[in-house]
């Protein structure tokens, strides 16, 4: 582990479109709810909140996939983002795009950058 970051969860407990690892980002102003998820064999990372309204996406803890495992969707309002980009590709906030969160994957673990 690099100074500075901070282990997610080990690289194992994300699967490709699977259930997401929930985590806390810590910015200035306080500590926001985030995600990781693996699509395609690449872990990306983001903070848990549409941007239609300020209401976290998954449906369940770490439920993030809609049913065919191609997009992300928020459960409120079923805006459906791309999971490689963050992206809002269908919905109410379309266009706009989930706030990323810097992750790196390496040693057998996922890992946030310092906050």
């Amino acid at each position: 582990m690099a100074q500075g970051e901070r282990l997610i969860c080990a690289s194992d407990a994300l699967v490709d479109g699977g259930a997401g690892v929930r985590f806390e980002v810590h910015r200035a102003g306080g500590s926001l709810p985030a995600f990781a998820i693996r699509f395609r064999g690449s872990v990306h990372a983001y903070v848990n909140e549409c941007r239609h309204q300020a209401s976290e996406l998954d449906w369940n803890p770490g439920e993030f996939f809609d049913a065919e495992r191609l997009y992300l969707i928020c459960a409120t309002h079923g805006a459906l983002y791309e999971p490689a980009s963050g992206v809002c590709v269908d919905g109410p906030c379309c266009g706009a795009s989930l706030a990323v969160v810097a992750v790196r994957e390496h040693d057998g673990g996922v890992y946030c950058g310092e906050d």
